[in-house]
């Protein structure tokens, strides 16, 4: 007689609109308004907006100009990231209550494996219940879960019922739910691949199951492999607690559009000071600095140069910058620009934990 198949319990946090849900908790006043954070109407682009700017078509990465014209009535606020840190670290502390496998992927959400948890609760999906409901709690917001036997399923399930709501996908139902689904609501396709797809007579996880392991690999290339075990339900990325830090960054949106490099130097030259306060703190340096351009059209660049040493220092980041924007001119005024080092002198340290599985 065949064992019975064993799979782990992986739940998928997300906050419902987290940065603006602050906003709104912290500020009565701005409670059922359409709410965009970061940025204004005249420069920035969103970085979070409320469920009622939400319903106008306001997203993050708009610009503000698009998102007001959406949204005649939209409310703008500064982003306050030291305050959302502050509630990350309490939601955090909550997690940890129930397992130690905590994966954060941003402030607002996180993997956690809870097959074997410290509350000695078999379901998955009465914790994430449980962990939603204390988060609402103590913190004052509201989350979704998703709950599923790996990462990926639960990451896309987390979004089948926001706001304030979570849905479990039970292992017998991963290959039909993920069937029917569009391929755009595939964790991991972004809109050139998803159009790609499209071309390819690909629409539904169906369509991308029907094709063969060597069609795929022959037109994603080594993505190909992936997409073919992710629609069959398989994904074996554990929930890694230490994820390694691969890059650091720093960039400016400008008041105004900038036209002459000399300007852009002296940009460049706090850009720098802050990557290198930020390098500091957490004692990284790097090989690879590149260069982030948006022009005043919206289109980005990124010019990169790879070093035979780690750097830290401001200045040799301003330097490798200015080569960098002197690589070729520019094709527009440019209303934003960054610097990130990556290639870092992380240390790397493989801690094999042994997930045992049991029956979901």
């Amino acid at each position: 007689m065949a064992e019975p198949v064993s799979f782990r319990k992986i739940i998928h946090i997300d906050m419902d609109s987290f940065y603006a849900s602050v906003e709104q908790m912290d500020n009565p006043e701005l409670k059922g308004k359409p709410l965009a954070v970061g940025g204004s109407e005249v420069r920035g682009v969103v970085s979070a907006a409320s469920y009622e700017a939400r319903k106008f078509g306001v997203r993050s990465a708009m610009s503000g100009i698009q998102a007001k014209r959406n949204c005649p009535d939209l409310l703008f606020v500064r982003p306050r990231f030291d305050r959302y840190k502050e509630i990350s670290k309490q939601i955090r502390k909550i997690f940890h209550e129930y397992t130690d496998l905590v994966e954060p992927l941003s402030l607002d959400e996180a993997y956690l494996d809870v097959t074997q948890n410290k509350k000695g609760n078999p379901s998955a999906s009465l914790i994430a219940q449980e962990i939603r409901k204390q988060i609402f709690e103590e913190v004052g917001l509201n989350a979704s879960a998703g709950i599923s036997i790996n990462k990926f399923v639960a990451k896309i399930a987390s979004d089948y019922n926001k706001p304030n709501g979570q849905k479990t996908v039970n292992p017998e139902d991963v290959e039909t739910f993920l069937e029917n689904l569009d391929i755009k609501k595939f964790y991991g396709i972004g809109k050139v691949t998803r159009d790609r797809m499209y071309h390819l007579g690909i629409f539904t996880g169906k369509d991308l199951k029907s094709k063969s392991k060597e069609f795929l690999e022959e037109h994603f290339s080594k993505s190909g492999l992936h997409f073919y075990n992710i629609v069959r339900g398989i994904h074996n990325s554990e929930v890694k607690p230490n994820r390694i830090t691969k890059s650091v960054a720093a960039e400016h949106t400008f008041n105004e559009n900038l036209t002459s490099e000399i300007f852009m130097i002296e940009k460049l030259e706090r850009i720098a000071n802050e990557l290198e306060n930020r390098l500091k703190k957490q004692n990284l340096s790097g090989k690879t600095v590149t260069l982030k351009i948006k022009y005043s059209d919206f289109t980005t660049q990124t010019r990169s140069k790879t070093l035979p040493y780690f750097i830290s220092d401001k200045g040799l980041l301003l330097e490798v910058a200015k080569e960098l924007l002197f690589q070729e001119r520019m094709k527009e005024s440019v209303r934003l620009l960054g610097i990130s080092l990556n290639n870092l002198n992380t240390e790397i340290k493989k801690t094999i934990i042994v997930q045992l599985k049991f029956e979901f």
